[in-house]
């Protein structure tokens, strides 16, 4: 599974999406993920919400082998299912 991770600097829960990220891959082998900084890559809300087919309003905005997940609570959520399963 690959998960893409759109976040920006001094964000919390960019920080968390990516920790818990690097974690899964230390525990799960099929697991890879990419941070995209938004700043860099010259990113807004806009893009995002065009990505994710709906309105956007944070960050992160996470998405798992193409598909959109949502934000940080949605993509520890999934993970915690996929993970009991």
């Amino acid at each position: 599974m690959f998960v893409k991770i759109y976040g920006r600097p001094n964000c919390p829960y960019c920080d968390k999406a990516k920790a818990l990220a690097e974690k899964l891959k230390t525990t799960m082998p099929d697991f890879d993920y990419e941070y995209i900084d938004i700043i860099v890559a010259g990113l807004d809300k806009d893009d995002l919400s065009d990505m994710a087919g709906r309105p956007v309003s944070t960050v992160p905005q996470i998405f798992m082998n193409e598909m959109y997940v949502g934000g940080f609570t949605d993509f520890d959520a999934l993970m915690k299912q996929l993970l009991n399963k």
